[in-house]
């Protein structure tokens, strides 16, 4: 595993999502002893960078996490996000990254983290009621404590990015980024290129469906948020399964997966991004971490540039409200 810096974190290469194990997909939470020993190899692969949060399950995914890392503790660049919970006020699923909402957040997250720091503290959603100079703030104060030891934003846009690091060094920028998600490339990525920020793309493999696995929505369970997302429904689907089939088409060639080759394409972005592909399998834990030893031609490079855009938005309602980008 090669290793590089966001920021000045150091970080691996590609990452873990730990969501899936607990929340969002078919299967989720149904075998928390297999996703404990997915986390325990991919710290075995060289894996360092471990993603969660307090809205996953709720709370559920980052009391896994932490029972997983118990004694691997210092291996880890451990990270969780904030804002998605309302701790005072409306509860789960509501914006606030007001400073008292994040204090409450914190504390909780270190308990079930089982820790006494976390190394890269996310607003998970940008919260048109707080200012971000205050939200940036109150994170600042958390470092000064020794609680966090670096500050991100997700699905923040130029703005918002620029306000919160001239109060605080943004670290990170966590944000939907893949062959078939590129929004961030035209205003997003020149901003934390200038800044030095770095970027941690979810959902690099586009949900699953740039594996080339998933053929139809009935393969997921009625839990699956995928069954609902506009991009998995009607005509959308099937025009997106021409783009699954091309990623796979160039990963024959390369003599990879497609899972690998998706992963492969993101690396050449730039050697400030660190991809965190989620699952909860030992095998495709396996799998994704070996992307980062394909390597694909310029023509194949190419080749996966030129893919038409996704057809359908990324989220629907509610959730697409929440982004910025």
């Amino acid at each position: 595993m090669r290793y590089i810096k966001l920021r000045d974190l150091e970080v691996s290469r590609i990452g873990l999502g730990a969501m899936g194990m607990s929340h969002g997909y078919t299967g989720s939470g149904t075998d928390d002893a297999e996703s404990i020993r997915t986390l325990h190899r991919a710290l075995e692969l060289g894996v360092t960078l471990v993603d969660t949060a307090e809205i996953y399950g709720p709370y559920i995914n980052e009391e896994l996490v932490g029972r997983a890392l118990k004694g691997h503790r210092d291996q880890v660049v451990l990270a969780t996000k904030f804002g998605l919970v309302s701790h005072p006020g409306s509860g789960v699923g509501h914006l606030d990254s007001s400073p008292g909402n994040i204090r409450t957040a914190v504390e909780g997250s270190l308990k079930r983290l089982g820790t006494d720091h976390i190394d890269l503290y996310y607003q998970h959603r940008v919260d048109p009621n707080t200012p971000i100079e205050e939200t940036a703030g109150a994170v600042a104060a958390l470092i000064a404590e020794g609680k966090v030891g670096a500050f991100g934003l997700s699905e923040a846009g130029p703005d918002t990015i620029r306000r919160a690091h001239a109060v605080h060094p943004v670290t990170a920028v966590q944000s939907e980024y893949s062959l078939w998600t590129r929004g961030i490339e035209d205003r997003v990525l020149p901003v934390l290129r200038e800044l030095n920020i770095g970027l941690v793309p979810f959902s690099p493999l586009g949900r699953g469906f740039l594996t080339g696995t998933i053929r139809s929505t009935d393969q997921f369970d009625a839990s699956d948020f995928r069954r609902d997302n506009p991009r998995f429904t009607g005509e959308n689907f099937r025009r997106n399964l021409t783009i699954a089939d091309a990623v796979q088409a160039v990963a024959t060639e390369a003599g990879a997966t497609a899972a690998q080759v998706a992963l492969a394409w993101l690396l050449t972005r730039g050697e400030d991004i660190a991809p965190i592909p989620g699952t909860k399998r030992v095998s495709r834990v396996e799998e994704n971490t070996a992307a980062d030893t394909v390597v694909l031609t310029s023509e194949q490079i190419d080749k996966l540039s030129s893919l038409p855009p996704a057809a359908g938005d990324t989220h629907s309602g509610a959730q697409a409200r929440m982004l910025e980008r």
